[in-house]
């Protein structure tokens, strides 16, 4: 397997348009990287610039040791896996998986043998002799798949993969890819816009936007300590409920207040607030969905004024109001409130995020 350096490295087409912006990355040997962000922001373009698919206008991109910015697509040693599987239609299962190895003149027995060890990892191996006619979709991704496995490269890129199965067959091969991660000890590099794909899949997650890296670190860490407000409401469904709020000093403590609602924030987050200059001035209050509950301290107490209920089986959501501003709740199933209605609801504010209403940066990022 193999590891790879981005150094400043940047991507900008002839009619001016820069899509990757001085991307500096370190990806580990064995990793399973996650690269994400919206439509447009430069993650299938910074895939492609590590196959060789695309140049690399100025930077350096390194695969063990060696600088690649020259070296053409077929020299790399990399397999890539698209969004939309190409099967030849006249050759059987085994035959598609088979076909690149014997482009390489890989010797007949070992063709076998890594075609019919992919095809056991796939749970492909009764499939062998079918044509592509013949199969699912979910069974044609897997053998696309499967095709990339067999050649045993230092990496495989994997381009959106998913996106064409149904939630089912994404979800089942979520937890294919999960074990071919481990089985094989791969350096994976996968590209997508599904925040579900990239907090079960991901060793990293690298969140992009504008072709800028907004943040890289583990799904939980990116969850849980997001740097800055574009992170934590890309990450999280229903996305994190992001409100104005006035930081002021009440009763001897540091509150924030908002559509004549007060919250009493902790000592850490109050520390926080007054050294960096926050009191007097509105920053922006974010809050998960699932970070309210029923019950709580009367200074927690908030009321959401219900617009929309949607009923999951083991959650609720709430969709409504707290005073001028929209908010989503996440609460239990025995939960009794209808459209219309007004909740109580408790933040924990143990949990809550604070930005800063010019730069959008977590104020209490650790």
């Amino acid at each position: 397997m193999a590891s790879l350096s981005f150094v400043n490295v940047c991507k900008t087409y002839k009619n001016g348009q820069t899509v990757v912006k001085d991307f500096n990355l370190d990806i580990k040997d064995r990793e399973f990287l996650i690269l994400v962000g919206p439509s447009g922001c430069g993650k299938s373009t910074t895939l492609r610039m590590i196959a060789g698919l695309e140049d690399i206008s100025s930077g350096e991109l390194w695969i063990d040791g060696q600088l690649m910015n020259m070296t053409s697509p077929q020299s790399r040693d990399l397999s890539m896996v698209f969004q939309f599987y190409a099967l030849y239609p006249h050759l059987s299962v085994r035959q598609n998986m088979a076909f690149g190895l014997k482009v390489h003149k890989v010797p007949k027995e070992e063709i076998d043998k890594r075609v019919g060890r992919a095809a056991k990892i796939l749970h492909i191996d009764h499939l062998l002799d079918r044509k592509p006619s013949a199969l699912s979709g979910g069974q044609k991704q897997r053998v696309a798949i499967g095709s990339v496995i067999v050649r045993q490269p230092k990496a495989y890129l994997m381009d959106e993969p998913l996106s064409n199965l149904d939630a089912k067959l994404r979800a089942q091969m979520r937890v294919e890819l999960a074990k071919i991660h481990r089985e094989l000890g791969a350096t994976i590099i996968y590209v997508t816009h599904d925040q579900v794909e990239a907090m079960t899949l991901g060793t990293r997650i690298v969140v992009m936007n504008s072709g800028v890296i907004q943040q890289a670190a583990s799904p939980n860490d990116i969850y849980q300590n997001p740097m800055n407000q574009f992170v934590a409401g890309f990450l999280g469904s229903p996305s994190m409920n992001f409100m104005p709020v006035w930081v002021e000093r009440r009763e001897e403590r540091i509150c924030l207040e908002f559509n004549k609602n007060r919250l009493f924030v902790n000592e850490i987050c109050a520390k926080r607030l007054v050294e960096g200059g926050y009191l007097g001035k509105r920053v922006t209050l974010g809050i998960r969905p699932e970070d309210f509950c029923e019950a709580g301290p009367e200074e927690q107490k908030l009321l959401l004024n219900v617009d929309l209920k949607e009923v999951l089986g083991a959650e609720i959501l709430f969709h409504g109001h707290i005073g001028r501003s929209e908010a989503c709740v996440r609460l239990s199933p025995n939960v009794k409130a209808e459209a219309g209605e007004s909740l109580p609801i408790y933040a924990d504010m143990d949990r809550i995020k604070l930005f800063d209403m010019d730069t959008e940066q977590n104020i209490l990022y650790i």
